[in-house]
């Protein structure tokens, strides 16, 4: 399947989508005016016809905000455009669009929000690598202060492209109109939150131009990994389905409960929670269709897993910080069968992640919130570059939970999860995330598109189940996603 629409361009990729499309014969000022006209249909679509300011800069994103104010003002808008600079520093093609518009060019100043209630904000592109500083400072500072509803161009001005990260100050936007493709600094905290809705308008750039670029970062979606999702064939038995182990603890038992759920309706044909003895008869009175393995003797776990049909392991829900589960991590991984690690899994190796890397050589998940991910890395960047980082340093795919959950691969593929809710923020929900990736695992999911694919279902169970929504409602909600998934197109 062709996933390219699915494409995270940083502003260097889209400056090369820029070039490719020049070299085909499309002209800079066509795409300058393809973009402009984007974001005043995107403002005439949202908001009733009121006064409009847009604020320019001296780059090509200034270019697209004169195009913009030009559109507005044709169609009958009451439109004051200011420029940050000086009218004889444009050049090139947004020299051009700024000589056909056809009234004043004001000065940058405060002044020009004075009665305004609604700003286009066409000052700097996603480019942008030095914290924005004086006047320009100002006047963002001012679109917050006065709360301003504000209509960006490419990024609010400020935003890093790349990294999602604030350069210096930027305002948030009620809509941000992007072109050709989104960038990682949309979907990466604190760029998402700022970019508010996000409109990706088609100026006339080929797709064609993509495999040249070679991007290295996706926002996930079906397209990724839809052709390779286990869906039950008619000559299935649930021991071609894979067989879930979950290694639970005797004190949190919900945990790796709420996981064992998970792998079950995520489509594992079998399912076992191997437990201490002594909470045996807790987890056996609470699951059904899991089955319940006691774990009587210092060797219960190896001997379990000797059964090779038990393919893919998770343990860290509810599995204690202690030597205990040290000691069952490394047992696990010497299988080399698929194996997902989360939560105390992680916390037990906080002061020796070399040896739990070094222990790594077979398919592996890793699931931290960013406490565990601090623990087991010592990594600075962005949330995209750190994650990248530990895949490789780990040697394996690491998924790095959030409002922005990225997952890496070793071999550098990176995907971004952009459909997670709110309401996600609720206790155990990570705990069934970790439960649906072992789940796909098991019936033979390649790790890095299982864990793709689970964190994608796990934000569109929690965004069709909406406000009120607690862990235990997950598991329940999937089955109606699956459904919608199945007949999905494209």
């Amino acid at each position: 399947m062709n996933c390219f629409a699915k494409a995270l361009l940083t502003p260097l990729e889209m400056k090369a989508a820029d070039t490719a499309a020049l070299k085909s014969g499309i002209g800079g000022a066509t795409l300058m005016e393809a973009a402009g006209r984007a974001v005043a249909d995107a403002v005439s679509a949202r908001w009733p016809m009121q006064p409009v300011v847009v604020l320019c800069g001296l780059g090509n994103n200034g270019g697209d905000g004169f195009v913009a104010a030009r559109h507005l003002a044709q169609m009958g808008w009451p439109v004051r455009l200011g420029l940050l600079g000086a009218r004889e520093r444009l050049t090139g093609d947004a020299a051009q669009c700024a000589a056909l518009w056809p009234a004043a060019i004001e000065p940058l100043s405060l002044d020009l929000l004075n009665g305004a209630s609604l700003v286009i904000d066409a000052l700097f592109g996603s480019g942008l690598s030095r914290p924005i500083e004086g006047q320009a400072r100002m006047m963002i500072e001012a679109l917050v202060t006065r709360q301003l509803t504000v209509c960006a161009v490419d990024v609010p001005s400020g935003l890093d492209g790349e990294s999602g990260e604030v350069r210096g100050v930027a305002a948030p936007a009620s809509v941000t109109v992007t072109f050709f493709r989104k960038k990682p600094g949309h979907l990466l905290m604190p760029g998402k939150q700022l970019c508010g809705e996000l409109v990706v308008a088609d100026i006339g750039i080929p797709a064609a131009v993509l495999p040249k670029i070679a991007a290295q970062a996706y926002e996930n979606g079906p397209e990724i990994w839809f052709d390779h999702y286990p869906w039950p064939q008619m000559d299935s038995f649930k021991y071609q389905r894979g067989h879930a182990v979950v290694v639970g603890g005797a004190e949190m038992a919900g945990a790796s409960r709420l996981s064992a759920v998970a792998a079950a309706r995520a489509g594992a044909g079998l399912v076992t929670v191997a437990v201490p003895d002594p909470a045996w008869t807790i987890y056996a009175a609470a699951l059904t269709s899991v089955m319940v393995h006691s774990l009587k003797e210092p060797d219960s776990l190896a001997k379990m897993l000797a059964d090779t049909r038990k393919n893919a392991i998770l343990i860290g829900p509810g599995a204690g910080v202690c030597g205990q589960t040290r000691q069952n991590v490394l047992e696990i991984l010497a299988t080399q069968r698929g194996v997902v690690l989360d939560a105390d899994a992680l916390t037990s190796f906080g002061r020796d992640s070399h040896r739990l890397f070094a222990a790594i050589a077979g398919p592996c998940v890793l699931t931290p919130h960013e406490g565990e991910f601090g623990r087991l890395f010592s990594c600075e960047g962005n949330k995209l570059a750190r994650t990248r980082y530990a895949a490789r340093e780990s040697g394996a795919v690491v998924l790095l939970k959030g409002p922005d959950t990225v997952i890496a691969a070793p071999d550098g593929r990176a995907i971004i999860n952009s459909n997670a809710p709110a309401d996600l923020a609720t206790g155990g929900s990570g705990d069934v995330l970790s439960g649906l990736i072992v789940g796909l695992m098991a019936q033979g999911m390649e790790a890095f598109l299982a864990a793709a694919a689970a964190a994608w279902l796990h934000g569109e169970a929690a965004s069709a189940f909406g406000p009120g929504l607690i862990a235990e409602d997950l598991p329940d909600i999937l089955p109606s996603v699956l459904r919608r998934l199945k007949a999905w197109q494209g």
